[in-house]
């Protein structure tokens, strides 16, 4: 029997993927995050599945409930919200199933920060202004920031920044990257990203504590910060090169370059 680490999406029960639902379908147990999936997605488990909620249970609990259904011959859903890849305590998990030989599947969702950029309608890297995104947090209740990885330290790389987890902690946000990327640098913040609560929230940096308190937004956000924010409406930038009249003409010359 194999436990399939599901990608649920950032919250609209629909984004999750083709594979994820397929599997959703199959699995007679399924252990989901309550607090952060969308309950719409319990309605594709077969009936009579098992559910347990794990929001506010420890990792061993977790892992006593995904040794039962696979002592018992079930296939096992285990619905994080986003994707696997990032703030999902996956590791961990991996971990203690490899210790007692339950095999597993990772199945990649939506991660929050995608569809945070959707809700915005823009493009995270644009020619000639960022190429690159720097996704982070902040230290909060979670696990401290490793050395190195200090939101100042991360700062003096000045790309476009994703920041999760971070909504609470706006005024140092402000303190760290004000000196990097100047007081009138754009910000936008996505809360509940592409949820029917969404809320979108710009400002320039300098005012990013008084418009998240004005909005109420405190968690559940994505804080984007970059130049890049602005880029799709300044005619002056760039075009990319990809479907260039320059590209085209170097693919008909050469179309095996």
């Amino acid at each position: 029997m194999t436990v399939y680490f599901i990608g649920a999406g950032p919250g609209a029960p629909d984004l999750i993927t083709l594979r994820g639902a397929r599997l959703l379908g199959e699995c007679r147990t399924c252990l989901y995050a309550g607090s952060l999936v969308p309950g719409e997605l319990l309605d594709l488990c077969p009936d009579g599945a098992t559910l347990v909620d794990t929001a506010r249970m420890p990792l061993t609990d977790i892992i006593d409930h995904v040794v039962a259904a696979h002592d018992r011959g079930d296939n096992i859903a285990r619905l994080h919200s986003g994707d696997l890849s990032i703030y999902s305590a996956l590791a961990e998990q991996q971990r203690e199933l490899r210790a007692r030989g339950i095999p597993y599947e990772i199945v990649p969702g939506v991660p929050a920060f995608a569809a945070a950029a959707a809700a915005l309608d823009t493009e995270l890297t644009v020619p000639g202004v960022g190429q690159s995104l720097l996704i982070t947090r902040v230290s909060t209740l979670s696990t401290d920031m490793p050395p190195g990885e200090d939101l100042a330290e991360l700062a003096a790389t000045g790309v476009t920044l994703a920041l999760h987890l971070a909504a609470h902690r706006a005024e140092q946000i402000v303190e760290d990257l004000t000196p990097y990327y100047g007081a009138d640098c754009p910000t936008a913040t996505v809360a509940f990203a592409s949820r029917p609560n969404q809320q979108v929230v710009r400002s320039p940096l300098h005012r990013l504590p008084e418009a998240l308190d004005a909005a109420e937004i405190r968690k559940t956000a994505v804080i984007f910060v970059g130049r890049v924010l602005d880029a799709a409406a300044d005619p002056e930038v760039t075009d990319s090169y990809l479907y260039s009249h320059a590209r085209m003409t170097k693919l008909r010359k050469d179309p095996h370059p």
